[in-house]
């Protein structure tokens, strides 16, 4: 999985999926006397509130990483994820109650409160929750994890450029000796729009290099609503041709879709 991909929510949501783990390790609850049980003591606790938090944040992210979404039982992981993260957290909560739970038949001891593991685990449902709800929402959280690096700068007069598919405006590799291309045929090592032959670009549009700033899905050139990749910041790719707002896009495997926000696009 490319983790620039991955937005500032999601990295919430990772954070929160490891400290609900740590916190299943930890006491459920403060008593005198030794051989206090943590959640992993209790298979109703551990399964609905750590271990079903922790799957939702897995879910969560999976569903980030695949180019088109996926369903469960009619709901999309990404969904599935979140309601399971809502689930942890609302079980945290009323635990936090009831820190006994069942062992209330083996303490006997009438002054109990919740332990370390209850209340850390609460706090980490209660981010994992928020993180997943609120991603989709806030704009500061939809921004990637890791920032996009910066366009190559222009070479001085003279000096080689770098070479290798990704580079904007980087010249095409020189083919072998005696092996030069014909007129109107691609340049060895040169990525080539496909069918660019058959829908030209609008008149004054040159194909240019950008990154984007967030994941955005690509979609299908005759408009199906359904996308065909998902575009991740820190990937150069390359813009064909320009319908209206819209953008034609390439990616690097070939694959040529419909831009449909490019907002905020950093031009290579």
């Amino acid at each position: 999985m490319n983790i620039r991909s991955l937005t500032r929510g999601d990295g919430v949501v990772i954070g929160a999926a490891v400290l609900l783990f740590i916190a299943s390790l930890l006491d459920t609850y403060d008593g005198s006397g030794g051989n206090i049980p943590n959640a992993w003591d209790n298979l109703g606790l551990v399964m609905s509130e750590y271990v079903g938090g922790i799957i939702g944040a897995a879910l969560i992210i999976v569903a980030r990483a695949l180019p088109a979404p996926r369903k469960v039982i009619g709901l999309d992981l990404g969904q599935l994820g979140v309601a399971l993260t809502i689930f942890s957290a609302w079980t945290a909560l009323w635990t936090l109650f009831d820190p006994l739970g069942a062992f209330s038949d083996t303490v006997v001891s009438s002054s109990i409160s919740a332990g370390s593991g209850l209340i850390l685990g609460l706090i980490a449902a209660l981010l994992l929750a928020g993180g997943a709800v609120a991603t989709p929402l806030v704009p500061a959280l939809q921004a990637g994890l890791v920032p996009a690096p910066k366009p190559v700068a222009p070479q001085p007069y003279g000096a080689q450029p770098p070479t290798g598919y990704g580079y904007p405006g980087v010249a095409a590799q020189q083919p072998p000796y005696g092996d030069q291309p014909q007129p109107g045929q691609p340049s060895f090592g040169a990525p080539q729009p496909q069918a660019q032959a058959q829908q030209p670009a609008a008149a004054g549009f040159s194909p240019f290099w950008f990154a984007v700033p967030v994941p955005r899905p690509l979609f299908a050139e005759d408009g199906s609503p359904t996308p065909i990749a998902e575009l991740a910041p820190g990937t150069w790719y390359l813009a064909v041709e320009q319908r209206g707002p819209a953008l034609v896009a390439q990616t690097q495997d070939g694959r040529r879709g419909v831009l449909q926000d490019t907002s905020g696009i950093q031009r290579g």
